[in-house]
Order: structure tokens, then sequence, then C-alpha cells
């Protein structure tokens, strides 16, 4: 199974970015898919996700209204659409897969990506 994590990089504050995970070796629909993040110097935390059973998606507190996750079945591809990117986004971004839980904790996580850097300058 690899999940391959693209599309970080430098964005003024108020920007936009899309961060793709295309995966293979398992389905993104059979699974939860997630979004985590880690800062310099603190821990991983909780994005985002979408459930594998009737698409639902939920978010982190910090990122919701801004930031929205889709699914492309067809691609075997999962998105992270951010918007009115701050500062305080700055972080590796990790996709997740979660085969029987919600993909809101670590700790049921089977499958990590690689992580992308997203770095908003003020």
């Amino acid at each position: 199974v690899q999940l391959q994590a693209s599309g970080g990089g430098l964005v003024q504050a108020g920007g936009s970015l899309r961060l793709s995970c295309a995966a293979s070796g398992l389905t993104v629909s059979s699974y939860s898919m997630s979004w985590f993040r880690q800062a310099p110097g603190k821990e991983r935390e909780f994005v985002g996700a979408i459930r594998w059973s009737a698409g639902r998606t939920y978010y982190a507190d910090s990122v919701k209204g801004r930031f929205t996750i889709e699914r492309d079945d067809v691609k075997n591809t999962v998105y992270l659409q951010m918007s009115m990117l701050k500062p305080e986004d700055t972080a590796v971004y990790y996709c997740a897969a979660d085969r029987f839980g919600t993909g809101e904790s670590m700790g049921s996580i089977d499958y990590w990506g690689q992580g992308t850097l997203v770095t908003v300058s003020s």
C-alpha cells in the first residue's frame, strides 16, 4: 500500500492550495481517509477526514469552513482543498487511511503517506 501526498508549497496568507493523496494498493472508498498535520515543534494533529461509508466529512475546529476534503473514486485519490490559509496552517500534511474507524484517531490509522510541506507566509 502506498499513499502519495503531493501539492504542498509556499503560499501567502489568505491564499489557497490543494493537496492530493493518490492511493495504490487500497481503495479509498473502502477506507476512512484522513489528513493530519504536524507543525514544527508540535505534535501531529487531526485536520479532517472523509468516511468510507456515505462519504461524510468532518473537520477539526481550527480548519472548519476553510478546508474541504473530496474523494475521486475513479482516480482513487483524496484531496484537501485549503483556502483562507493562515501562517498557523504551516505544517507537514500527511494523508492516512483507516479501515475500520472514523479516521480521526492516530491510533487506528492503518497506513500513512509520506507528508507534504505547506508553508504559509504572513
